[in-house]
């Protein structure tokens, strides 16, 4: 393995990692540490790399490797939704608003997704949320293709399930809202 290719893979592979990762984690310094750990275990791994996936699968691999680690050995599961860029306060109320109405969808979302198993849950985030196909997040997570498309309608599931166990939708002037339930809802 050459330096240069290497850094080809960082490159290429960097931006989606960290983002898969964040999506896992639901904490971007913690997504920050654990992309460094899948690039130093792909550094570590791209001589050997034998070329039966795509690079990228073979990535993504190592990144929910990297991720499940994390999850087994902290036995703790990150709730912490960081904003996101796009979502920066303005000066103005309205936008503060539905800001505000986003952040707290995004937290109630974060918080049922990671509830859920985590095979589950990576299957759910690398097929609909990274656009992996079936067979791609099969490969990722070292599964047969009917295991993955069980986890991912499965997983689908549990998430409406348990949305609709955690939440109330509704729209207020054609904007998509949502309240916890109180326990007592339940």
């Amino acid at each position: 393995m050459t330096t240069r290719a290497f850094q080809d893979v960082v490159r290429e592979l960097s931006p989606g990692l960290g983002i898969y990762l964040e999506r896992m984690v639901g904490n971007e310094a913690t997504a920050e540490d654990l992309l460094q750990e899948t690039l130093i275990r792909i550094s570590r791994g791209l001589a050997k790399f034998e070329q039966r996936s795509s690079l990228k699968t073979w990535a993504y691999k190592i990144a929910t490797r990297v991720a499940i680690d994390h999850f087994r050995l902290s036995h703790q599961k990150q709730n912490i939704v960081e904003l996101d860029e796009s979502h920066k306060l303005s000066d103005q109320e309205e936008d503060f608003s539905k800001t505000f109405i986003i952040d707290e969808m995004n937290a109630c979302i974060r918080e049922v997704i990671n509830s859920l198993p985590e095979d589950y849950r990576a299957a759910l985030i690398l097929h609909d949320l990274e656009g992996l196909t079936a067979q791609e997040t099969a490969d990722v997570c070292g599964t047969s293709l009917a295991t993955a498309k069980t986890r991912i309608h499965r997983g689908r599931k549990r998430l409406e399930k348990a949305l609709e166990n955690s939440c109330t939708f509704y729209t207020d002037d054609a904007t998509l809202r949502c309240d916890r339930k109180s326990p007592a809802e339940d």
